[in-house]
C-alpha cells in the first residue's frame, strides 16, 4: 500500500465520480429522477404488452498516466526507478426500464440495470490495483400521479429501490455509490445509485419539495455505513433562477463518529439575474455541519460567469470556494465534511483533475478556480481551468506544517462528440506542490497527467 511517505496526502479509492457522469448524461439525454432517456422503439416478445419499454447501453473505456511524477522517492519495489505509473478502466452497463399508464392517467415505472467495471494494466495502488466486478446497479419501482392532481402533470412522484438522487451542483449529495477498491473504475465511477432509496416528489408551480431516506452502497470491504433522511426545497423563479434550500440528518457507525447524528443545512442560488444580460450569471451555496464535539464545520462557495458574444462562444469563469479546516487546539473538530460529493461538470466537485482526484478533498481547502471554455464546433468543446489551493488550517496536518500555500494545478480538457452515441474526452494537467504540501508530505516534484477516456451511449 502507498503510504503517505511514497504519495502525497489521503487517496480516496471509495469513489472518484468525475465527468463521467456528465457524458453520459449528455448522451442519453436521461434527466435525473425517475425520468427515462429516449431509447429505440422496439417491444421484446415474451414481455408484457401495454408497457412503454427502454432499452439502454452504456459502455466507456479510458487510459490514464502520470509522466515520472506520481510518487515520491522511493517508489514501492523500485527505490530509484522511474516515478511514473499508468493504468487503464472499462465499463459497460445494460439497462431496461417500462412505463404503464393507467386508465386515471398515472404511471407505474421500473428500471432494472447492471453496472460491470474493471481496472486493468498495472494500475497503482492510488488506485485500487487490479479488480473487476459485475453488479445490479438501479432496481427500482416507481408512481407518477399523470393528470389526477391539479396542481399539474406529474405533480406526485414517488420511487423505491437502488436509484439515484442528487442534490444541485452536486457539492454534498451526487454519488450514492463507492467505486475503485475491490470494484474497479476508480475514475470511471459508472455506479451512481444509493442501495437502497425512497424518495418522493411534490411539484406545485414554480416549487418543488422532496423528502428522501437515502442508504449509499458502499464497498464491499468498507466497514463504514451511511445512511441519512432529508427534505429538499428549489423555487424556480423565471427560467433563469433556481434557489435551493435542504436539511440532512445523517447516521453512520463507529467508524465514523462524526457522521452519527450528523445535521447538515444548505443553502444555493444559481441565478442570471439581469432579463436583457443573461449572459452574466452567478452561484452561490452555503452549507453548515453541527454534531456537538464530533463536528462543527461550514463551507461555502461563489462562482461569476460570463459568457462572450464572439466566435466560440468563449465562456470566463471565476470560483472561490471555502471547507473549514480542523483547529488542533479546540476539543472539537471543525474539518469540513465533503460527504457525498460529485461531479455534473470538470471541477465540480472533484477540484483539479490531479488535485481534487490524488491528494485533496473538500476538507480544510481554500481554492480559486478559474475557467474560460470555449465551443469550437456543435461538436467539440474544450477550456483551460487554473486553481490555487490552500490549506485553511496548515496545523491541522500537523505542528511542522505552517505554510498555507498547498498547489497550482492547470488543466486542459476537449469534450469531442464523435456521433451522436460516442463522446471521445483528452484530458491533460500540471500541478506544482507548495511549501505547504512540501512542509506535510516532503513532496517538492511536479506532477504531470494525462487521459484519454472514451464514453458510447444507446
Amino acid at each position: 500500500m502507498i503510504t503517505r511517505s511514497t504519495i502525497i496526502g489521503p487517496l480516496y479509492a471509495g469513489s472518484r465520480t468525475t465527468f463521467t457522469a456528465a457524458m453520459l448524461l449528455a448522451l442519453s439525454a436521461a434527466p435525473a429522477f425517475a425520468e427515462e432517456p429516449e431509447a429505440a422503439d422496439v417491444t421484446p416478445p415474451g414481455l408484457p404488452a401495454g408497457v412503454e419499454w427502454t432499452f439502454n447501453f452504456d459502455a466507456t473505456w479510458g487510459t490514464f498516466g502520470f509522466a515520472d511524477s506520481l510518487y515520491t522517492n522511493p517508489k514501492p519495489d523500485n527505490p530509484s526507478g522511474n516515478l511514473s505509473d499508468n493504468w487503464s478502466e472499462g465499463s459497460i452497463k445494460p439497462a431496461i426500464s417500462g412505463v404503464y399508464t393507467l386508465g386515471d392517467s398515472s404511471q407505474v415505472y421500473a428500471k432494472v440495470s447492471a453496472v460491470g467495471e474493471r481496472t486493468y494494466n498495472a494500475p497503482p495502488p492510488a488506485v485500487g490495483g487490479e479488480a473487476d466486478s459485475f453488479d445490479v446497479e438501479d432496481l427500482y419501482l416507481g408512481w407518477r400521479s399523470g393528470n389526477i392532481l391539479s396542481l399539474g402533470e406529474n405533480a406526485l412522484d414517488v420511487v423505491v429501490g437502488s436509484t439515484q438522487y442528487k442534490i444541485g451542483h452536486g457539492m454534498l449529495l451526487w454519488d450514492g455509490a463507492a467505486d475503485g477498491g475491490s470494484r474497479g473504475g476508480y475514475w470511471t465511477n459508472a455506479r451512481k445509485a444509493w442501495k437502497f432509496a425512497i424518495v418522493g416528489r411534490l411539484k406545485a408551480g414554480d416549487s418543488t419539495v422532496e423528502v428522501f431516506h437515502l442508504e449509499r452502497n458502499e464497498l464491499p470491504e468498507s466497514v463504514n455505513e451511511n445512511r441519512l433522511d432529508g427534505i429538499n426545497y428549489e423555487y424556480a423563479l423565471g427560467e433563469d433562477t433556481t434557489l435551493g434550500a435542504t436539511y440532512l440528518y445523517w447516521k453512520a457507525n463507529q467508524n465514523e463518529p462524526q457522521r452519527e447524528g450528523l445535521h447538515v443545512y444548505d443553502l444555493r442560488a444559481y441565478t442570471a439575474p439581469i432579463p436583457n444580460f443573461k449572459q452574466i450569471s452567478f452561484e452561490f451555496e452555503y452549507a453548515k455541519e453541527s454534531n456537538g464535539n464530533a463536528l462543527d464545520s461550514y463551507a461555502w462557495n461563489a462562482l461569476v460567469a460570463y459568457k462572450f458574444a464572439a466566435p466560440w462562444q468563449p465562456k470566463l469563469s471565476y470560483r472561490y470556494a471555502f471547507f473549514e479546516g480542523d483547529n488542533p487546539a479546540t476539543a472539537r473538530n471543525e474539518g469540513f465534511d465533503g460527504l457525498s460529493t460529485g461531479s455534473y461538470d470538470w471541477g465540480t466537485w472533484w477540484q483539479g483533475e490531479i488535485a481534487g482526484g490524488y491528494f485533496l478533498s473538500n476538507s480544510n481547502l481554500i481554492s480559486q478556480q478559474v475557467r474560460l471554455h470555449t465551443t469550437p464546433t456543435e461538436s467539440l468543446g474544450t477550456g483551460l481551468i487554473f486553481y490555487d489551493f490552500k490549506f485553511d488550517r496548515p496545523d491541522a496536518l500537523g505542528p511542522t506544517v505552517t505554510s498555507s500555500q498547498a498547489a497550482h494545478e492547470l488543466d486542459w480538457y476537449a469534450d469531442w462528440s464523435v456521433t451522436k452515441h460516442v463522446i471521445l474526452s483528452f484530458v491533460a494537467a500540471w500541478a506544482q506542490p507548495n511549501k505547504g504540501i512540501e512542509q506535510a508530505y516532503g513532496r517538492t516534484s511536479d506532477f504531470v497527467y494525462g487521459m484519454v477516456f472514451l464514453a458510447y451511449s444507446f
